[in-house]
């Protein structure tokens, strides 16, 4: 039986407001997290991903009790990512709210850190974010960064996520850095590509800008699409979106099922 696609809106959260900026520079206030994510849950998204963007770089664990404060105000699965880097980390955001945690940079550094989640928690509670660009001198055409996109990783982006997955990742949240906050539509090449070659859901991110590139997400291999400036700033609506993906013939909850 074919998965609903999920329609996640994601909160960037940066000194505790929702930014957004153009590959995660110029970042512009979007509100206040509790606010959206209270919005969001009754707007009808299926899951809120809720992203501490500053907490690796600053070299501190994710704000507790901003997640706690968010996961008070939404009924629907809340994903948690930034600064997690042990199994003690994950056990602290579980408690506070969180239904999954999102690692990217520390699992990078210690992929070790894959598998203790994954083994402790379970693989359902893992999604393994992958900020991957374009970089002709890698095999598959992508590479990984780290911190926002500033840094390399010097890694294969593909050959990353397979390791991820065969680590027990639950989900990959593919983002990509070209198109993050250009809002000149999904990366459909690579979108592509990762489906072709990875069994676990695929998440899209980085680049929605109007409502059709919601179905063109899906069309090209992604289980989920998840977005921000479109949705913290009016552009486009959840139940827009949602419906633009099922006239493309795909499955989706619609508000008026629940």
């Amino acid at each position: 039986m074919k998965v609903a696609v999920r329609v996640i809106p994601c909160l960037d959260v940066k000194d505790g407001r929702v930014v957004k900026g153009t590959h995660f520079r110029d970042l512009r206030d979007a509100g206040d997290p509790v606010e959206l994510a209270s919005r969001y849950g009754s707007e009808g998204a299926d899951e809120l991903t809720f992203l501490d963007i500053s907490a690796s770089e600053q070299g501190r664990a994710t704000t507790l009790e901003m997640v706690k404060r968010c996961a008070e105000q939404i009924f629907i699965p809340l994903t948690v990512g930034g600064g997690i880097r042990s199994k003690e980390d994950v056990d602290r955001l579980l408690r506070a709210g969180a239904d999954k945690v999102s690692v990217n940079t520390a699992a990078i550094i210690r992929p070790e850190l894959i598998d203790e989640i994954a083994s402790t928690f379970g693989s359902q509670v893992l999604v393994v974010s992958v900020d991957a660009r374009r970089e002709s001198s890698q095999s598959s055409g992508f590479e990984v960064t780290t911190h926002g996109g500033r840094q390399s990783a010097g890694r294969d982006a593909l050959s990353w996520a397979k390791e991820a997955s065969e680590r027990g990742a639950g989900e990959v949240l593919l983002n990509s850095m070209d198109a993050d906050g250009t809002r000149d539509g999904f990366d459909l090449e690579m979108i592509s590509l990762f489906r072709q070659e990875l069994s676990l859901p695929l998440i899209a991110s980085g680049g929605a800008g109007k409502i059709e590139d919601f179905p063109r997400a899906v069309e090209a291999g992604a289980d989920a699409v998840l977005a921000a400036s479109v949705f913290h700033f009016g552009t486009v609506s959840i139940d827009a979106a949602k419906r633009s993906i099922a006239a493309a013939g795909q499955i989706v909850r619609l508000p008026s099922q629940d």
